[in-house]
């Protein structure tokens, strides 16, 4: 941003630019309404409609039986990205796992490197939950998101059946 100078004919001053300071850390209470918000973003990125209300997502992340974590990335007081993750098992090898629902940095901050700082401290909550892996998965045709895993040491893993669903009452 330019400061303009008390002389209209002096040229104008460049102020240094600087990035803001981004801190990484757990999710929490106070967070639910911008982590919502997030949440519906990414929903209309990928041309969804998200039914998320925060007092659906307190009880996911600080209820009784917390069902998923989430890690935030903060910058002048402001959410500006989150990684949700949700827990895994693989039964027939006793390890626990997590899988990186979702990877979120707001359009504005994107290419900041905040991205691969959620990833990093989505791998440390696991290994804090005695989690041997961390999954991704990405959409077939998002090649962007797949270079993106790939160079943090994701390896792909082929899709190898189909997946069904039935409702609860």
């Amino acid at each position: 941003m330019a400061q303009h100078a008390a002389n209209d004919d002096a040229p104008a001053e460049q102020a240094p630019l600087r990035a803001p300071l981004v801190r990484i850390r757990a999710a929490q209470p106070a967070d639910l309404a911008a982590l919502s918000e997030m949440i519906g973003e990414l929903a209309a990125h990928h041309g969804d409609a998200a039914s998320l209300s925060p007092e659906v997502l307190e009880r996911d992340l600080f209820g009784p039986v917390p069902w998923i974590a989430a890690v935030v990335a903060q910058a002048e007081g402001r959410l500006i990205g989150y990684a949700l993750l949700v827990p895994l098992y693989r039964a027939q090898e006793g390890r626990r796992g997590m899988d990186l629902h979702h990877l979120y940095v707001r359009s504005a901050h994107r290419g900041s490197g905040i991205g691969r700082h959620l990833v990093e401290a989505a791998r440390e909550q696991a290994r804090r939950q005695g989690c041997s892996f961390l999954q991704v998965s990405a959409a077939t045709g998002n090649v962007q998101a797949h270079r993106f895993y790939e160079s943090e040491h994701f390896t792909p893993r082929p899709v190898t059946g189909m997946r069904y669903i039935q409702p609860l009452a």
